[in-house]
């Protein structure tokens, strides 16, 4: 307001010195501001706004429309109206982008009396996330520029993209030999595909159970043997540190493991086996900035900062879904995944320590790798000697780099499946069912 004092003290000096003209001036200038004040308050406080979001959650290669409807509900034209629907940087920038802006999200109009505008744009979704849309940004002013009104419109909105599931075609669910097999020392049931041996009938024993060429050769009959094992699922533990990742091939490597992972896990609840989900990333939720936007006097260019400010505190918890079985199970695994991304806290070895306790002996624990260190085959080893089965996916395309990580891994008795690309991860998932 020091605009305003100081046009008071020139108008104080003109009556003083009784200069009428410059008097005059100064009261037309000064009407016509407290005017321009008022009006422009005035009119943006009854702008009336109203966006919706076609979709809340959504799968890769969907389009989500945004509409937005402005109502001028005050009796003052409104000469300029900016409107612009902020989004995360992270999201829209870069050469691979994960949501793709169609349409402006930044509009400047004029508003008459009573007058309703509509207007819209897209997103295409080209990678899994947890993203906020908005908040919502109204500034106005009047036609001299002497006064402007800023004025959040709506709070944001989210939206949960869930990952890619690549159908994986190279194994025969009706055989119930799903991925992570783990035998057993104690007999829960028999398998009947995999014999152990024969021995000599008993009373009760069914025909289908009647090895008939051992009976022709040994003259008496024989009976198979079953191999004790249990189907128990698997555990995946997702290394999501970000130094696990080289710079130069992200996002695109990261996201092949979320593919993967997701992959799997819709196997698994096909087959009614229970998987569950332990990782050192980090929940998407938990970046998401609500609070910030309701500080009083905020500006439209703080509130913009907010919403593009990517926090990257470090998460130092695990991530984990407890392993279970059933369509519900795999909903919340799968939004969970939904929401994961890389993070600086735990590395791979820190995340066995905290969550082991957490992944049942009964599962396999199943490791989804981006590199390869020295830590990750000792935090292996360990765990498997602890009488965890354990088994791990790396995700590496150079054949070089694949070798040397694998080295370590096998020579410690660890068995290793490969993703090479996108195109790999069906092929990987047959080899892990016939392993």
């Amino acid at each position: 307001m020091k605009w305003l004092v100081l046009v008071l003290l020139v108008l104080g000096a003109a009556l003083i010195f009784q200069m009428g003209l410059l008097a005059f001036g100064i009261y037309t200038l000064l009407s016509v501001a407290l005017l321009s004040r008022f009006l422009v308050q005035a009119s943006v406080r009854r702008v009336q706004v109203r966006r919706t979001c076609s979709h809340a959650v959504a799968e890769v290669g969907t389009t989500i429309l945004v509409a937005i409807e402005l109502v001028n509900d005050s009796p003052f034209p409104i000469p300029w109206l900016l409107l612009q629907d902020v989004l995360p940087f992270r999201a829209i920038a870069g050469p691979h982008p994960a949501l793709a802006v169609r349409g402006s999200r930044i509009v400047m109009t004029l508003l008459w009396p009573r007058q309703r505008r509509r207007f819209h744009y897209q997103l295409h979704c080209r990678r899994r996330g947890y993203f906020q849309i908005g908040p919502l940004l109204l500034e106005s002013g009047d036609l001299f520029g002497l006064f402007r009104k800023f004025r959040l419109a709506d709070e944001p909105l989210f939206v949960m993209v869930y990952p890619e599931v690549v159908p994986l075609l190279s194994y025969d669910v009706a055989s119930r030999r799903p991925i992570g097999e783990v035998v057993m020392t104690h007999r829960l049931y028999e398998d009947p595909t995999r014999i152990a041996g024969v021995r000599d009938y008993q009373a009760g024993d069914p025909l289908n159970r009647v090895h008939w060429k051992a009976t022709a050769r040994t003259g008496t009959l024989q009976s198979k043997v079953y191999e004790p094992s249990t189907v128990a699922g698997a555990t995946l533990v997702i290394d999501f540190h970000a130094g696990s990742y080289r710079r130069e091939d992200e996002p695109l490597r990261s996201e092949r493991t979320i593919t993967a992972a997701a992959s799997i896990a819709h196997a698994l609840n096909q087959m009614d086996q229970q998987v569950g989900l332990v990782s050192n990333g980090r929940d998407g939720a938990d970046r998401i900035r609500v609070e910030g936007f309701r500080v009083p006097r905020i500006t439209r260019h703080v509130a913009r900062k907010l919403a593009e400010e990517d926090v990257r505190e470090a998460r130092l918890r695990p991530v984990v879904t407890t392993a279970s079985r059933g369509p519900e199970s795999f909903t919340r695994l799968w939004e969970q995944l939904a929401r994961l991304e890389l993070n600086q806290g735990l590395d791979f070895a820190q995340l066995l320590i905290e969550a082991g306790s957490r992944i049942p002996r009964d599962a396999t624990a199943l490791a989804l790798l981006g590199d390869v260190t020295e830590m990750h085959v000792l935090a292996l080893d360990e765990f498997q000697r602890r009488g965890y089965a354990v088994a791990a996916v790396v995700n590496e395309y150079d054949e070089e780099r694949f070798q040397a990580a694998a080295g370590p891994l096998i020579a410690a008795g660890i068995p290793v499946y490969r993703v090479r690309d996108d195109a790999s991860i069906a092929d990987m998932c047959r080899q892990m069912v016939l392993a």
